[in-house]
């Protein structure tokens, strides 16, 4: 029996795998360092008394996978078949395709993000998204990174040194950690805090207004939702209360619809044109969730308050790039014109059960006895719409010889990826959120994860 200080010596040195794997395409300190690595790995293992039966080919292999591991990109498609139609770890709203084209054509070369071509002179990357979201919302508005940095950036400039008032029951936390408070502490400005959890009334802000009051903020429940004995203000009640004092009222809507969900089940949702119609003087939203573009935040509403916003440094600092903008410009285009089909993520919402439930169908019969398809629902989901849900038919799996969680890890860790739901020991996949062209590779997947045995 080979003895760890037999299987030290029988490690190859750093040269020897440099020799081995090394070839043009490759930078030396790189196969070096991976080297180096897999060595110490290798050495681990037998100190662990887990060494492999062929350390020095273990080595090689180590340094082999360590490298083409930074060939792969991080950062990979998947099949979405959760149901999730906005999934904020999936990337939320996929793209349309004007959209990703315009990226494409942006990307390459130069282009005129800042450069008026009519004058010859420098111009401002605003008009890109500008005239469009003017002409779809009816009121100017501005462009930054994302919808946290929109309603930081309208808090710190019309806020800052101030107090601003807040329902209570408006003091949300939303994805990974972001709490209202906090982003209004950080903006300069300090809360003050009206009404109760569940109830606030009109009387409560107006008894809370005082010389330092610099602004009402109104924010979109986002995640969460309280049930029962409930209450605050119609939108109007608190524009007009807001406008007899002097003060702006800013709505943070989160999602940013551009048009009116209620036709496919969706309640609770307004349209951004039904808020600044209803008085707010500023709303901010999100460009990748329900407008279904580029990860983006939107400023929009009254000209004043939005060319102030525009003023302060921190514009600069949270502005989008030139792919950003060729993106959402894309998407904007696409309202303007009424082709809500080509932006994917409203497609998905208005699919019908009955288009959905003949792809599952489809699907189940060349899969054989182990698929079924059953009623469910999808889920619209990115933060801001926490309980919506759409009818949909789901494809149901019972796995034969191997446990649900397996196939599941197998879909999950496989090429391409396949993102799928687990419920009462069944495999759940939702067609909503995969695109049609897709089917036939979650079917190779399917079949692949399915199988008895695999390498």
């Amino acid at each position: 029996m080979q003895t760890p200080s037999d299987l030290y010596r029988l490690l190859p040195s750093v040269d020897e795998l440099l020799s081995r794997l090394r070839d043009d395409s490759t930078p030396h300190a790189l196969v070096r360092d991976e080297a180096r690595a897999a060595l110490e790995e290798v050495r681990a293992a037998i100190r662990s008394g887990d060494a492999p039966a062929d350390v020095a080919a273990a080595a090689v292999e180590k340094t082999r996978a360590r490298l083409e591991a930074w060939r792969r990109p991080s950062l990979r498609p998947v099949l979405n078949a959760s149901g999730v139609i906005l999934h904020t770890n999936l990337g939320r709203a996929p793209l349309a395709a004007s959209a990703v084209e315009a990226m494409a054509r942006t990307a390459g070369r130069y282009s005129n993000l800042e450069y008026d071509l009519a004058l010859g002179r420098r111009g401002r990357r605003d008009v890109h998204a500008g005239a469009l979201l003017e002409r779809i919302l009816g009121k100017p508005a501005i462009v930054v990174n994302n919808n946290a940095a929109a309603i930081y950036l309208a808090l710190q400039e019309l806020g800052a040194g101030g107090e601003t008032i807040v329902s209570r029951g408006e003091l949300i936390e939303i994805g990974d950690g972001f709490r209202i408070p906090e982003i209004l502490a950080r903006s300069g400005t300090r809360l003050r805090e009206v009404g109760s959890t569940n109830k606030t009334r009109l009387e409560d802000y107006r008894e809370a207004i005082g010389p330092d009051t610099r602004l009402l903020l109104r924010v979109h429940p986002s995640n969460f939702r309280i049930e029962g004995f409930t209450g605050r203000p119609p939108l109007p009640a608190l524009a007009a209360l807001a406008a007899e004092r002097g003060l702006p009222l800013v709505e943070d809507l989160g999602s940013g619809s551009l048009w009116d969900l209620s036709g496919q089940g969706v309640a609770d949702e307004p349209p951004v044109t039904a808020s600044l119609e209803a008085g707010v003087s500023l709303a901010t939203f999100s460009g990748d969730k329900l407008l279904g573009g580029p990860q983006a935040g939107v400023i929009a509403g009254d000209p004043a308050l939005v060319a102030r916003i525009r003023r302060n440094p921190l514009f600069r600092a949270l502005r989008a790039d030139k792919l950003i903008y060729a993106a959402l410009e894309a998407t904007l285009r696409e309202f303007l014109f009424d082709n809500y089909e080509a932006i994917p993520a409203l497609r998905m919402a208005r699919l019908s059960v009955e288009a959905i439930d003949a792809r599952a169908r489809a699907l189940a019969e060349r899969l054989g006895g182990c698929a079924e398809v059953i009623d469910g629902d999808s889920l619209l989901g990115g933060g801001s719409t926490p309980a919506q849900t759409l009818p949909t038919r789901l494809l149901a799996i019972r796995p034969a010889g191997l446990s649900t969680a397996a196939v599941e890890r197998r879909l999950r860790t496989g090429e391409p990826p396949v993102l799928a739901r687990v419920a009462d020991d069944r495999l759940l996949l939702d067609l909503r959120t995969v695109f049609p062209d897709q089917d036939a590779a979650l079917e190779l997947a399917l079949r692949a994860a399915l199988a008895p045995a695999r390498d």
